[in-house]
């Protein structure tokens, strides 16, 4: 078995930082660039009530520094991840979110606007979603996540994660 040093796709995955090419453009989500401990906050849909949990993420660059691909979870309940690609076509970031043991996947569009990165997209499901980092410091944001029941006329809150930069 090949140890984490040895295997050659997390020698051609990892990047020590972005792509020259990203310029400004790698700020965006290169800021969050380490790990984090996070308190959640959020709406379980399958028993209809408020979940508190504790987790962390963590972010690196990618692919030759032209993607920062996080994983967000718990080491003992799983965990997700993230792929965020800058497309200059769209002047945009493009995302695809997997959490293979939950069954979740969505893709979402990711730009500033104004204090905060608002990415929009769909799930699985069709449904519209809004998930945003907001408060953004140094060692802080909030990340929170509406979805829309009626095709994106209106959005409710479903979850809220505050993130506090690990030392």
């Amino acid at each position: 078995m090949l140890g984490a040093m040895d295997n050659p796709l997390l020698h051609y995955l990892t990047a020590t930082g972005p792509h020259p090419d990203l310029g400004a453009n790698a700020d965006l989500y290169g800021q969050f660039i380490g790990s984090w401990d996070v308190d959640n906050h959020y709406f379980d849909e399958s028993t209809g009530e408020w979940r508190d949990t504790k987790r962390e993420v963590h972010f690196g660059w990618i692919l030759g520094g032209r993607a920062i691909q996080d994983l967000w979870g718990h080491p003992e309940r799983g965990f997700g991840t993230t792929i965020r690609c800058y497309d200059p076509a769209i002047d945009a970031w493009r995302i695809g979110w997997f959490s293979p043991r939950s069954g979740s996947y969505c893709t979402l569009i990711g730009r500033r606007q104004g204090d905060v990165i608002m990415q929009e997209g769909h799930q699985q499901d069709g449904r519209p979603i809004r998930w945003t980092f907001n408060d953004i410091t140094p060692d802080s944001f909030v990340w929170r996540g509406e979805i829309s029941d009626d095709g994106g006329k209106t959005y409710r809150f479903e979850q809220e994660m505050r993130a506090r930069r690990r030392q």
